[in-house]
């Protein structure tokens, strides 16, 4: 059973490198579809191996990463950042999330301009 060494569920895999802070945090994103293994939505148990690109959509920010080494238990940050060669587009600036129309306290609902811009901010 060597092919279990060269392989380990992506869940696992994502939470070892510490893209998430919890194991099920990973699982449950795969499950929501949030994360993609060479383009193809991902089930938890689904297995990486090295060259494989993995997507993950995770706190508002996408993440492209591919897999450089298979670990399965979650080890050091400098160790874990050795495991794979981070390919994602640079975090959005403060003043970039600040621009996405954050509403007053108490301000009730939006109106259905005032949610066609923030909508419009924020890229959908």
């Amino acid at each position: 059973m060597a092919a279990a060494e060269d392989t380990a569920r992506v869940d696992s895999w994502i939470w070892a490198v510490r893209l998430t802070k919890t194991r099920s945090s990973a699982a449950t994103a795969c499950r929501a579809g949030h994360v993609k293994v060479n383009g193809d939505r991902a089930k938890p148990a689904q297995p990486v191996k090295v060259g494989d690109e993995v997507r993950l959509v995770h706190a508002g920010r996408e993440r492209i990463v591919v897999v450089s080494r298979v670990i399965a238990k979650r080890v050091g940050a400098p160790v874990a950042a050795e495991c794979f060669v981070d390919n994602s587009p640079p975090p959005p600036s403060r003043t970039e999330l600040a621009a996405t129309g954050i509403r007053d306290r108490g301000a009730g609902r939006p109106t259905k301009r005032e949610r066609r811009d923030l909508e419009q901010l924020r890229g959908r």
